[in-house]
């Protein structure tokens, strides 16, 4: 187990980011780490494996690459499926399930591919042991990725278990809790990372998300200030495979929470919904970091700084079906009744202006010196705000094409006719 290969899948736009962040956790380089189309290639030990899984915050996953060979029908699957030693990784007692991805396979039928790795699996186990482990669909002991490309195929077994965006403190419970404009925590790590917000420097800049939602910006950026690891509040698919062993996962986790630190940057955090921000602050009680950020309502038209040094508007501004209620003074009883029920700010305030607009001003206004950075699919977004963009990074808000577009604010006129668009840049 020394000696694995590993695949880290990410959200497109990542995959750079997360090359930096498995380099900075294990000392992966050269051909150690490469960087690929919707991840991270690493040649890694078990142990790292684990670690990964618990310090990663831009992975989907951390998969074991168990065998790959070209393929031109489900018989070569089963027979690249029954050459696995399965039985080094989990007893038939355990159940599996086999979950299958596909960019240009020439087979008609995904699920026909997914029967035939199953049947080989079950086939190996009954030959070894005599009885065969069982399907479960939806909360399996194993999962097992077959991934095809146009002719090559691909097993994989997952040492993450449920997707590592799941950080363990979000109360499913909780039926608001996730908020009306749910954000992925890895995509919110990754919109920090892009920013290049340093909370551990010489000098830490301040970071606010002005429209936070149920909080997942603002939490992410305080569980990196305090040097938390996004994975103790989890479990993990590698606590049920043969290779686990229980005394090396309580090292390493004792060692992440020997690490974690009183952060030196502040976080902040506010909202137009008050009930928005009473879940934020349940899940920041939740992940640990309620005394690591400041959370407030209020409208982002209207919020004044929330400190005196410049630093970091980091922002998922509400766009397309996610604009529920308007975000400016002065509304009558009924329009305050609609904030309360749909949350954020609206791209449209009452009279009639324009949100962004409005916001640019704001910002011109009171935030000389600060840093904004807005996640949004609006390419035009730049023009409407009339601000020049200085950078603008490509990200994918799950199907949702987005750019993560910084402005540099400075005192004066928002009216100013807006320069030419800066390129994108590389995540």
């Amino acid at each position: 187990m020394n000696q694995l290969t590993l695949f880290l899948p990410c959200a497109a736009g990542v995959e750079g980011l997360l090359a930096d962040e498995v380099h900075g956790l294990t000392g992966l380089a050269g051909h150690d780490l490469l960087t690929g189309r919707g991840g991270v290639l690493a040649r890694a030990s078990w142990r790292q494996a684990l670690e990964l899984n618990l310090h990663s915050r831009l992975a989907q996953r951390v998969l074991v690459q168990l065998a790959s060979r070209p393929y031109r029908s489900e018989d070569d699957l089963y027979a690249l499926a029954a050459d696995v030693a399965w039985e080094i990784w989990f007893t038939p007692r355990q159940s599996f399930k086999i979950e299958v991805t596909a960019q240009h396979s020439p087979l008609h039928s995904l699920n026909f591919a997914a029967l035939r790795v199953k049947d080989a699996v079950a086939d190996r186990f009954r030959a070894k042991a005599g009885v065969r482990p069982d399907v479960e669909t939806r909360w399996p002991d194993v999962r097992i990725h077959l991934h095809l490309t146009a002719d090559e195929a691909q097993l994989y077994i997952d040492t993450s278990g449920e997707p590592l965006f799941k950080r363990g403190w979000r109360n499913v419970a909780d039926g608001g809790a996730k908020g009306d404009a749910p954000l992925k925590e890895t995509l919110a790590a990754a919109m920090i990372a892009a920013s290049g917000w340093d909370p551990h420097g010489d000098d830490p800049l301040p970071l606010y998300d002005p429209c936070c939602g149920s909080g997942t910006v603002a939490i992410e950026a305080a569980q990196i200030a305090c040097r938390m690891a996004p994975g103790l509040q989890r479990r993990f698919g590698f606590e049920k495979l043969l290779p686990f062993q229980a005394h090396v996962w309580s090292a390493i986790k004792k060692e992440a929470e020997d690490a974690i630190i009183t952060p030196a940057a502040p976080v902040f955090g506010s909202d137009i919904a008050h009930r928005m921000v009473d879940f934020a602050q349940r899940n920041a009680e939740r992940a640990g970091v309620a005394a690591a950020l400041q959370l407030r309502g209020g409208d982002a038209l209207q919020r004044m700084p929330p400190s005196a040094q410049p630093g970091v508007l980091l922002l998922n501004p509400p766009y397309g079906e996610r604009i529920a209620a308007a975000g400016s003074a002065g509304r009558n009883a009924a329009e305050r009744a609609r904030e309360r029920q749909g949350g954020r700010e609206s791209a449209q305030v009452q009279d009639g202006g324009d949100f962004f607009a409005q916001l640019a001003a704001h910002w011109k206004r009171h935030y000389a010196g600060w840093q904004a950075w807005m996640l949004t699919p609006d390419l035009k977004l730049p023009g409407r705000m009339r601000l020049k963009e200085s950078r603008r990074v490509p990200l994918w808000n799950g199907p949702i094409e987005c750019r993560l577009f910084r402005f540099d604010l400075v005192a004066g006129s928002a009216r100013a006719r807006p320069a030419a668009p800066a390129p994108d840049a590389p995540a």
